[in-house]
């Protein structure tokens, strides 16, 4: 049984580096004893009796600011860069702060497996997958929806209780160094790296600058660990060359090249309503062996996820067959990830609208034409309506790319909705694939999300699909919740 872990006030500032400042006149007699844990929130609206509230800086907030509305909600102390209203442990850098005790969490855990995850896209649905096949096998903590940040992988660390037995650690890059600090704070024994796409390339240059940041988690890993590497990604597959730990090769359809584990999927065939199912095929020391797996999420690109989830599993010790039944009762996790609602009037609204890059673009408008397609059989003169907008961070190629979005939105015979800065690309593009499109799609430029709601309220019919996609700051998942409530307007205050 798991064991809910709490510390000493004094003990929390030896473990991050800090000094303990109390409120004047409010230390008590037993100085730093006071319990503080078991939960460490970075929101104040998040804070249970017992919590660290760390407040962080922020562009737009403080969260010193927020000491008393913590305080108010049951947090006893605070990591923080100033005194506060709160027994608080002072250090220079909060967030750095953070780290040292997500990492302090990390080591001091006996019999913890930490399982890094990195890659341009598909990091949190193969996380998803992932959690759940471990979940299975034993107590296992794994991020709610991205926390892939410097501050969201410790946040998750904190988390580990004496007896959980994996940590599994979504890792995402804005630079080179990143990933190796992340892993610095959560050092794993097993690290998945699934693509190196286009996601960023604003920040990085090019996909070798990329390959780069996520091959840091390789390099991370000792040499009894195992590095998990698509096998379909040339530059993935490159990193064998950066590590000492054994390699596991995943890939979808074909086998992989020799490695000491290789694991793929064969017979790779629909499910029904946007599934698939598959042959799970695993090959090492102990021989060839296969098994079944349905899968309940959407889209053929969740074959991908899948197996290198069941390739992390197996890397630490979980059998075949268990990984096979835990994949295919997995199911969704994460909001706004090809979230499918079916109105009412059989409308179907596909919500993807968490992030976007131009893979993962690809992958959504592959995924809505097959449910369109399977819709017809229903329901004739059903139509694929795209509720596009920006991809952001793609720097010189961010024109080109939304271009090659509208003409592949138009080649897939979708209606085309598209809003943001590049909503003029997006249609110029869905222009120029015109001609080969089926039908008579046209695209539409809007300005804002009221505008989306408003133009499809009413012209939709049964057997239609919608998908609605951006990057997250676009908030496009009000649309998608707006249409899969019929039209209504997003209540106030609604979470984005």
């Amino acid at each position: 049984m798991a064991v809910v872990r709490r510390r000493s006030v004094d003990e929390l500032a030896e473990q991050v580096g800090g000094r303990v400042v109390w409120p004047e006149g409010r230390e008590p007699a037993d100085g730093g004893r006071l319990s503080v844990g078991p939960d460490v929130v970075t929101d104040s609206r998040r804070a249970t009796p017992g919590a660290l509230f760390v407040a962080l800086p922020g562009e737009h907030a403080d969260g010193h600011d927020y000491v008393l509305a913590a305080a108010a909600a049951g947090a006893v102390a605070v990591l923080g860069s100033r005194p506060t209203e709160l027994p608080t442990v002072v250090v220079d850098d909060v967030a750095a702060g953070l780290g040292r005790l997500g990492r302090a969490v990390v080591l001091g855990t006996p019999g913890l497996t930490v399982v890094g995850i990195t890659g341009s896209s598909g990091k949190t649905s193969t996380k998803d997958l992932l959690a759940q096949v471990l979940e299975d096998a034993g107590p296992c903590v794994s991020p709610p929806n991205s926390l892939n940040t410097e501050v969201g992988v410790p946040l998750t660390a904190t988390r580990v209780e004496d007896g959980t037995r994996y940590l599994v650690s979504e890792m995402g890059a804005r630079g080179i160094g990143h990933i190796r600090y992340l892993c610095q704070l959560t050092p794993p024994h097993v690290g998945v790296v699934l693509n190196v796409g286009t996601a960023h390339l604003g920040e990085f240059g090019d996909r070798d600058a990329v390959a780069t940041a996520k091959g840091e988690l390789v390099e991370s890993l000792p040499a009894s660990g195992w590095a998990v590497l698509n096998a379909d990604d040339h530059r993935v597959l490159g990193m064998r060359e950066r590590t000492s730990a054994q390699i596991s090769l995943f890939a979808v359809d074909a086998r992989p090249p020799a490695a000491d584990r290789q694991v793929w999927a064969e017979q790779v065939a629909p499910a029904g309503a946007g599934r698939y199912r598959f042959l799970l095929r695993c090959a090492d020391e102990l021989g060839e062996r296969s098994a079944p797996v349905t899968l309940a999420g959407l889209g053929r690109h969740q074959v991908a996820n899948a197996v290198a989830a069941a390739a992390a599993a197996l890397a630490v010790g979980v059998g075949l067959a268990e990984v096979a039944a835990s994949l295919s009762a997995a199911g969704p996790r994460s909001h706004w990830r090809m979230e499918l609602t079916e109105r009412p009037d059989g409308v179907l609204v596909l919500n993807d609208a968490y992030n976007a890059n131009p893979d993962s673009m690809r992958a959504a408008l592959a995924a809505a034409t097959e449910l369109v397609t399977e819709s017809r059989t229903r329901h004739p003169g059903a139509r694929l309506v795209a509720v596009l907008g920006d991809m952001l961070e793609l720097g010189e190629v961010a024109q080109q790319e939304h271009r090659a979005l509208g003409a592949l939105a138009a080649a897939a015979g979708a209606e085309l909705v598209a809003i943001g800065a590049h909503a003029d690309d997006l249609a110029a593009g869905f222009a120029e694939g015109a001609d080969s499109a089926p039908g008579d799609a046209a695209a539409t430029v809007l300005g804002t999300r009221d505008e989306v709601v408003a133009l499809l309220t009413g012209r939709l019919s049964p057997g239609d699909v919608v998908l609605v996609k951006a990057s997250r700051a676009c908030e496009l998942q009000t649309v998608a919740s707006a249409l899969a409530r019929g039209g209504s307007t997003p209540p106030t205050g609604e979470s984005t």
